[in-house]
């Protein structure tokens, strides 16, 4: 009788662990067809709920699909239930679950740092929509963050294939120090280069800048950890080291464009040969001109009398104090550029003489345009010489210039 119900036993509990085994694989097998599903709907949700989160924080719809955030935090959220559920699912088989939670740990761990890396570059995004990114680049500091968190994920999945603590694998590291710092050469000094340009607000994103030696000259639109990026007005991309920044000198422009003003400055070169004094006939002339008409007048009145005060014999020009036509068509350019509704009268305004030199003598104009945009500068200046060269043969002027094939032609002709 005891044996048949030691018999009877024996069968009872062979069934029942093939109906347990039978049962884990059933269950297996579940969460295997139930997986795409719940992680689909998991995915939306999470989707969902960052998307309504962000729109009201800073009121601007962001794509969540450009980070992958939602995909990883669901990778996240099911790589922690798998954790928690596999002693559930495999009792009894101690070894097989000390090894499938080692590994379900690196994928834990894995997934966690690119979730981290998803929300700092969705910090990245929403801070690069605000004014104060412009003057405090962060991207150069996230990628540094970036670094040591892939490094501390690195050392962390090192010591569970090697069951060691984390602390002896960062103990033994210190003999790795020259190497490291020798392949981290680059990230070390862009990352202090972006520290001192950002200190001291020496480039920020869109300021213009020049470095001749890098063929960069246009808009900075990206500061990175180890490079700067310069959109060239011809479009093409300088790339510069960032601590060069540091290092070495280039131009920004970004004070002109602060000022509200952009430099004129060029000259016209007067022909020396056609310089003389104004006899009545060209004083008559030039006094019908509008911009000038009261300054021959009161011209006329101040030379007069100082002329008469000191017996001034008239019968030649060269005799006292007389107008001459290159002073005032320095004078005409005065008035006119005062005139300008575009030329600042606020800043530095000069209408000045050079030393001559064998192109003629230089009338040099020093001002400022107001509007700092390249296009309309260069229209505000052209339009201005343009009316300055053409007014020139007014005052019985000649612009100076080499002779050309077509003088030739006339001399032998």
């Amino acid at each position: 009788m005891d044996k048949l119900i030691e018999h009877w036993s024996q069968l009872v509990l062979g069934v029942g662990a093939q109906f347990e085994l039978a049962g884990r694989i059933v269950g297996i097998i579940l969460l295997i067809i139930l997986y795409p599903i719940l992680y689909s709907v998991s995915r939306r949700l999470i989707y969902a709920t960052f998307d309504r989160l962000l729109a009201w924080i800073i009121k601007e719809n962001l794509d969540l699909n450009e980070h992958r955030l939602a995909k990883r935090l669901t990778l996240f959220f099911f790589a922690c239930i798998s954790y928690a559920a596999l002693p559930f699912i495999l009792i009894g088989y101690n070894t097989v679950i000390q090894l499938a939670r080692n590994i379900n740990m690196v994928c834990l761990i894995l997934v966690g740092t690119l979730v981290i890396s998803s929300f700092l570059d969705l910090f990245l995004t929403i801070y690069g929509s605000s004014k104060t990114s412009h003057d405090i680049p962060l991207k150069a500091t996230v990628q540094v963050i970036k670094i040591v968190v892939y490094f501390v994920c690195g050392i962390f999945i090192v010591s569970l294939i090697l069951n060691k603590t984390p602390l002896y694998l960062l103990s033994g590291l210190s003999a790795l120090g020259a190497v490291l710092l020798l392949v981290f050469r680059d990230s070390i000094l862009g990352f202090v280069a972006g520290i001192q340009l950002i200190a001291n607000r020496m480039v920020a994103k869109g300021d213009w800048i020049e470095m001749p030696k890098y063929d960069a000259d246009g808009d900075v639109i990206e500061i990175a950890l180890t490079t700067v990026k310069v959109q060239n007005w011809d479009k093409t991309i300088a790339t510069i080291p960032t601590y060069a920044l540091i290092g070495e000198s280039f131009k920004n422009w970004r004070g002109m464009k602060e000022s509200g003003g952009r430099r004129i400055k060029r000259t016209i070169n007067i022909d020396v040969s056609t310089i003389k004094f104004c006899n009545e006939e060209m004083l008559k002339r030039f006094s019908e001109i509008q911009y000038i008409a009261n300054y021959i007048q009161i011209k006329k009145e101040e030379l007069s009398t100082y002329n008469d005060e000191n017996e001034v014999d008239n019968t030649s020009l060269a005799n006292g104090r007389r107008l001459t036509n290159v002073g005032t068509f320095r004078a005409y350019t005065v008035a006119y550029l005062r005139n300008h509704p575009m030329i600042s009268q606020e800043m530095t305004f000069l209408v000045r003489h050079l030393a001559p030199a064998g192109y003629g003598l230089p009338i040099e104009i020093y001002v400022f345009s107001k509007d700092t945009i390249w296009a309309n500068y260069e229209g505000i200046q052209a339009d201005i010489f343009d009316h300055l060269l053409a007014v020139v043969p007014e005052f019985d002027l000649k612009v100076f210039q080499n002779p050309s094939g077509s003088d030739f032609h006339r001399l032998v002709s």
